[in-house]
Order: structure tokens, then C-alpha cells, then sequence
């Protein structure tokens, strides 16, 4: 067992998750990276120790119960504890074929014409495997002097700024992402409200519109700039919140 502070980080090899990761490791925590494949795991954590960090990946696909189990009863046996779980696995939709316009993929991907099999894929990833993954997790997690546990969200899953006129982006979320996202906040609550009496605390983090895969990099902020929330939240110390929604400005309305 180590005695510094065990990260998990869904999603990371690459994008926020994998700078998620990186950061994690330069604040001395050990680093697990999740990874649906494996290989690519061991070559961030492989990166992450030549820079010094510590790091180990660890094959974990939130939308199968089986790696999720597996994952949980690894890290029960070695590092053999848990102090911060980052929920950073998300898509979008489904992957359009190379060279389809980010304008195409927001009218495929309208309410009135959206597949409902790909509305599906996405609340599988970004809600059910939240839930099942932090699930998992709760046990070791619970034993952890200080567990802190991490949802990465969006602002577009923000009610209030959705509704707004104002908001530039509020168009774009469509009938899959921007709600995904909106339950993904409710269920931080959720989560944060049994844990109350605990000394776990839950938050959601929202990166900003950052130039990922995820939106063809489109977006507006590095990797580095998006991991700050995510980051911040992770290492909260006794009085920080719990139960919100937060960017590296602070508090991001419902």
C-alpha cells in the first residue's frame, strides 16, 4: 500500500483526462489510468513516470460491468487504496466518418432527428457508467482519510445557461451530450447528498470549450486550462464545497 494519495482517472489517454492524469501525478498523487485500451494506458503512465510522476494503467471500459468489477478488486489488492475517482470518460455520439463538418454532426444529431440508439450510447457513457463506476469505487473509496470524487461535466448541462439567449453555445448540446450532461449534474447531487455524512465529497467540474477529439478540436481552451477544475476539486481540502458544479472561475449555475 502507498502512502500517497491513489488517483483513478476514467478516459485518460488522452485529451482533459489523460492532462487530468498528468497534473494529478505532479501534485504527487499515483496515478491509475483508466483505459479502455490497455496499451495506450501504459504508454501515459509510461510518460507520466519519465516525468518523474508516478503512474500505472489500469483497464477499465465504463460502459462494461466487467472490467469496472475487475478494476475495483485490482485496486483493492494493489494500491489497496482510493482517495480520488475522476469521472472523466465521455463522448459526444457516435464517431462520423472523417471529414464530416462539426455544423453536420449538430444536425445529425438534432432532437427531431437523432437515432435514438446513439442518444442511448451516450447516456450509457456519460450517466450509467458515472453511476456504476463510482458504485464500484464507494467501498475502498470509503476507507480513504479524505475521498474526494469527480465528475467532469459541461456547462451545457447547465439549465440556467441553456435557457439563456445569451449563451452563445446554447444551440449546440443537441438531444444527447447537453441532457447526458444535465443528468450527470443530478446525479452528482445525488451522490453528494448520501455522502454528506461522510468524508467524501462530490462535485462536477466543468472544463470550458476545449479543443479535444471529442469536438473535432474546435474548442477554445487547452487541455491544460480545462484539467484546472477537475484538478482543483480533486484535492479539496476538509472545507471545500460539496454537491456543486464548478469551473476554474468557481460556482457554475444549475
Amino acid at each position: 500500500m502507498t502512502d500517497s494519495k491513489v488517483a483513478l482517472v476514467t478516459g485518460a489517454t488522452r485529451g482533459i483526462g489523460e492532462e487530468i492524469a498528468r497534473e494529478l501525478a505532479r501534485r504527487g498523487c499515483f496515478v491509475l489510468v483508466g483505459a479502455r485500451e490497455l496499451a495506450r494506458g501504459d504508454a501515459v503512465a509510461a510518460q507520466i513516470r519519465e516525468s518523474g510522476g508516478r503512474a500505472a494503467a489500469i483497464a477499465l471500459d465504463v460502459t462494461d460491468a466487467s472490467t469496472i468489477t475487475a478494476a475495483a478488486a485490482a485496486i483493492r489488492h494493489d494500491p489497496g487504496r482510493l482517495d480520488i475517482l475522476v469521472n472523466n470518460a465521455g463522448i459526444a455520439g457516435r464517431h462520423w466518418p472523417e471529414g464530416v463538418s462539426m455544423d453536420e454532426v449538430r444536425r445529425r444529431g438534432a432532437p427531431s432527428v437523432a437515432r435514438l440508439e446513439d442518444v442511448r450510447a451516450v447516456f450509457e457513457t456519460n450517466v450509467f457508467g458515472v453511476i456504476a463506476v463510482t458504485q464500484a469505487m464507494l467501498p475502498v473509496l470509503r476507507e480513504a482519510p479524505a475521498g474526494r470524487i469527480v465528475n467532469v461535466s459541461s456547462s451545457l448541462g447547465s439549465l440556467t445557461f441553456v435557457t439563456d439567449p445569451a449563451y452563445t453555445r446554447r444551440l449546440i448540446g443537441g438531444v444527447a451530450y447537453a441532457p447526458s450532461k444535465s443528468a450527470l449534474n443530478a446525479v452528482t447531487v445525488a451522490f453528494a447528498q448520501e455522502l454528506e455524512p461522510t468524508r467524501i465529497k462530490v462535485n462536477a467540474a466543468c472544463p470550458g470549450y476545449t479543443a479535444t477529439a471529442l469536438n473535432g478540436f474546435s474548442g477554445t481552451r487547452t487541455v491544460a486550462e480545462a484539467a484546472r477544475a477537475p484538478v482543483w476539486l480533486a484535492m479539496l481540502d476538509d472545507d471545500g464545497p460539496t454537491g456543486t458544479l464548478c469551473d476554474d472561475r468557481g460556482v457554475v449555475p444549475w
